[in-house]
């Protein structure tokens, strides 16, 4: 074998990497996975491309251990298959790609927003449209030839609305005005402070914005904003509503963009409001969809993002359904 024939010919690099954690796999061209490893989250924006990537050097040089691989001599496989959080536009997968590439952990590198591993692993083929809400939102979607539907997804300044955060800040923001009185009453302004043990709007704002409690708690407020909704509160039932629209909003117009809205396609749902499966939200969010997409199916992904990413992999070197159907019980 040259030093420049990869130790796995025909075997998928396979990357997820999100703001928490990092999923790397080895997969053989036969669709074995062969060693994995998992290790922190992935921030460019925080630390830089380079500092960024160089994280993801020692990720993949335990997975290349873990499969009995020597790390750095010559490329582990056929190709990379990097699904990455913070690769929110087309020129920052660009760069990200060159980058990841000049590693030379593969032949050929491929670099996608890391909502394509959720979309490719809630499918059984690259077709279909996922919306991610999680702690942000985000949609995309994918045809076989390669076309895909995308939005920046980078907040509000590219229209986007909802996601655990924003749920939160929406119920904090209702809950607030319903105590002080420039709002109508809603019980979240009692549900939400009592969820951190305090009596009164007023003392959680204060918590809030002293760090008292810290800003990464607000998202242990969309579960009591969902139970409120449950209980049958109007305020607490509107924001949940709206979310509900925002989703089919984002999946619609993915189905648009790519021709779907009338054929049978499968709508991927993921990220941990999903995962929640509250029922007041997913019963509006089939219902609507329905309205705008009536073949169009649901379905809440559970599998781990790794796998989207090897499935892509294994998309790009032709590999044989049959090897798909074997990466895919490995994650089952």
């Amino acid at each position: 074998m040259g030093l420049n024939e990869p130790l796995v010919p025909g075997g998928v690099l396979a990357i997820d990497a999100g703001n928490s954690k990092t999923d790397v796999a080895i997969v053989a061209a036969d669709g074995t996975v062969l060693g994995t490893a998992r290790g922190g989250g992935f921030q460019p924006p925080v630390v830089g491309i380079d500092s960024a990537v160089a994280s993801l050097a020692a990720i993949v040089a335990s997975a290349a251990a873990a499969a009995g691989l020597a790390f750095g001599d010559r490329p582990l496989t056929e190709h990379t298959s990097a699904c990455l959080a913070n690769a929110d536009l087309p020129v920052e997968e660009q760069q990200l790609e060159l980058a990841v590439h000049a590693r030379g952990w593969s032949l050929s590198t491929r670099v996608a927003n890391d909502t394509f591993a959720i979309l490719r692993a809630g499918v059984d083929e690259p077709r279909g449209v996922a919306v991610v809400c999680g702690a942000g939102i985000n949609c995309v979607g994918m045809l076989p030839d390669g076309r895909t539907a995308r939005f920046p997804a980078i907040g509000k300044i590219s229209g986007d609305w909802g996601g655990g955060s924003g749920l939160a800040e929406e119920a904090l923001f209702h809950a607030a005005r319903a105590e002080d009185g420039r709002g109508g009453p809603t019980e979240l302004a009692a549900a939400l402070p009592a969820h951190f043990g305090l009596t009164s709007m007023y003392a959680l704002i204060e918590a809030l914005h002293l760090e008292h409690i810290a800003p990464a708690r607000k998202y242990e407020l969309t579960p009591v904003l969902f139970r409120t909704a449950d209980a049958g509160d109007a305020v607490a039932r509107e924001i949940v509503s709206r979310q509900a629209d925002e989703i089919v909003a984002l999946a619609s117009v993915a189905l648009g963009r790519l021709g779907l809205l009338d054929e049978e396609v499968d709508v991927v749902l993921g990220g941990g409001v999903m995962a929640a499966g509250n029922p007041t939200l997913m019963d509006a969010i089939a219902a609507r969809l329905a309205g705008r997409a009536p073949k169009a199916v649901t379905r809440v992904v559970s599998a781990a993002p790794v796998l989207g990413a090897a499935l892509l992999g294994l998309d790009h070197v032709g590999a044989e359904s049959e090897m798909h159907a074997k990466v895919r019980a490995h994650y089952a």
